[in-house]
């Protein structure tokens, strides 16, 4: 791939679909209380890059290339599933800023942006009934219990530092890699192609792994204003990602001083000096170790994708896989 793709590029790829579905998000919501709406609106309208109901897109149309009300709506859903999970997840961390602009609790309050969050699920599944296809129903009825129990899987691991790799892959196959896989295995299920479900589960999950490794990488590496966010707030949150885990577990052997610095600030979430910490797990090797799991990941993703039918769609996935692992760079 020329360094040149931009994400831009590989929403092109489906730009009417596109088009069609953000509008979609929003009108589908449909509430009779005001503020609902008037929350869900600001939330939705933050927009992220609206990349879960790209790849339920791109995904049916590689599967088949017509242009599909459902795919559309579907996509749509799992954009709406995903903008939940982001309103709960604000409220947890007790977010501000989500990317630049301040979040639903911070410009109404934690109730409001709890109960909008459930409104959000409840909505989705108010549609994905409409559909009166019961795998795709269980796809995602099963999947949205692996969310919530992959979020509060990480809050009973937050400041522990005894958190194992193990644990860190259990907590983002629930909060990032099964979204994933509900937008591609659900394309699927759609077009009743059940034969394709076991390689898009792959690549969904694979790619969602790499996704969140290469996200906690940047933690430490990456730049606060592309980010959005603080470098090191996972630190101050006491979130166990990976680079902290791998850290630990260096300096654990090689370095006890240190150890009990990054140990403390991790189990009490006070982090008088984040530069001095960032640079300790910048200089322990731990990084190099996340980016290999990363980019191991990501040819495991790019492996299943080999086995998917070939066309533009499918290059556009192997795209997002190739666009995601160039941030390590």
């Amino acid at each position: 791939m020329s360094m040149t793709t931009s994400y831009a590029d590989i929403q092109s790829i489906v730009a009417d679909d596109f088009a069609i579905m953000d509008k979609q998000v929003f009108g589908s919501l449909n509430s009779k209380v005001q503020l609902v709406m008037k929350v869900s609106e600001h939330v939705i309208n933050a927009g992220g890059k609206r990349m879960r109901p790209l790849i339920t897109l791109l995904t049916a149309r590689m599967l088949s290339d017509v242009q599909s009300a459902q795919a559309m709506e579907l996509a749509a859903i799992t954009e709406m599933l995903h903008t939940a999970t982001l309103v709960h997840d604000d409220v947890i961390d007790a977010s501000g800023l989500r990317r630049g602009r301040p979040t639903a609790n911070a410009t109404w309050d934690n109730a409001t942006a709890v109960l909008v969050g459930d409104y959000l699920i409840a909505r989705s599944f108010n549609l994905l009934v409409g559909f009166n296809n019961l795998p795709l129903l269980k796809l995602f009825s099963d999947g949205t219990c692996d969310i919530a129990e992959g979020e509060v899987l990480q809050l009973q691991h937050q400041h522990n530092p005894e958190t194992t790799e193990h644990d860190y892959l259990q907590i983002i196959d629930g909060k990032t890699s099964r979204l994933f896989m509900m937008a591609t295995k659900g394309a699927a299920l759609l077009q009743g192609r059940d034969e394709l479900l076991d390689d898009l589960g792959a690549f969904a999950y694979h790619f969602g792994n790499a996704f969140q490794m290469i996200d906690d990488v940047l933690d430490f590496t990456g730049d606060a204003a592309v980010m959005g966010k603080n470098l090191g707030d996972d630190l101050a949150e006491g979130k166990p990602t990976l680079p902290i885990i791998k850290t630990l577990e260096i300096l654990k052997n090689s370095d006890t001083q240190n150890y009990d610095k990054l140990r403390i600030a991790v189990q009490t979430g006070k982090v008088l000096d984040a530069g001095e910490l960032i640079a300790l797990v910048q200089q322990s090797g731990a990084l190099d170790y996340c980016k290999k799991r990363a980019l191991d990941e990501t040819k495991l993703a790019q492996a299943a994708l080999s086995k998917l039918p070939e066309n533009r769609y499918r290059e556009g996935l192997y795209l997002l896989t190739e666009l995601a692992s160039a941030r390590l760079v």
